[in-house]
């Protein structure tokens, strides 16, 4: 086999890896576990304007950054029951927000277990959540309540009746403040890896 043929299947075999970060509660440790998830953060970021910070908070406590994760199914008398919900990936983005995610930029080829794709789709959330309820994207507690329950649900306020998930999005707005806080130390040398590892592609 040709230096050139080996090299191409060293960059596929890379492309099929998927990446699990080691240090969740580390976001310089997970961006530099990986330059193309920096790189895919940064463009979501500048496409909707939702801080990395909060996008990656809500991933965190959606799915611990697993790509395939699904809810657990219910079972009855050792039986598997259909799920109670559709989420997946690592945004756990239902079927329908997921198809309207699609329907609205057009991306029909995007997957929920692809950390870019995923990333995108909180991003745009965000963004409509700002749009419909008003919500900034710098208030990562409420961000948080309106992706979870949805644009109607928290209109109606039915996070008022869910004390779990109120403590949930303390939790979101806790660990954003912490990513914000780590990104701020390493932003500057992510920028510099990112840039210099695609001169060295172009």
């Amino acid at each position: 086999m040709s230096r050139v043929s080996l090299l191409f299947l060293g960059i596929l075999l890379q492309g099929c890896a998927t990446y699990r970060p080691g240090n969740i509660d580390d976001l310089c440790a997970i961006f530099r576990g990986d330059s193309d998830w920096y790189h895919d953060a940064k463009t979501a970021q500048k496409r909707w304007g939702t801080p990395i910070p909060l996008m990656m908070s809500i991933i965190y406590h959606e799915s611990s950054f697993r790509p395939k994760v699904r809810p657990e199914r219910p079972k009855f008398l050792f039986i598997p029951l259909p799920r109670r919900s559709s989420a997946y990936g690592y945004a756990q983005a239902q079927d329908p927000a997921w198809n309207d995610y699609r329907k609205d930029t057009g991306n029909w080829s995007h997957d929920r277990d692809d950390f870019g794709d995923a990333i995108n789709f909180v991003g745009w959330y965000s963004d409509k959540t700002k749009s419909q309820l008003g919500i900034s994207k710098w208030d990562a507690y409420s961000q948080y309540l309106a992706y979870h329950e949805g644009w109607g649900g928290f209109s109606k306020g039915s996070y008022k009746k869910k004390p779990q998930l109120l403590k949930v999005a303390s939790r979101v707005q806790k660990k954003t403040q912490e990513y914000s806080s780590q990104l701020k130390r390493c932003q500057a040398s992510l920028d510099k890896k990112t840039e210099g590892w695609f001169r060295k592609i172009f």
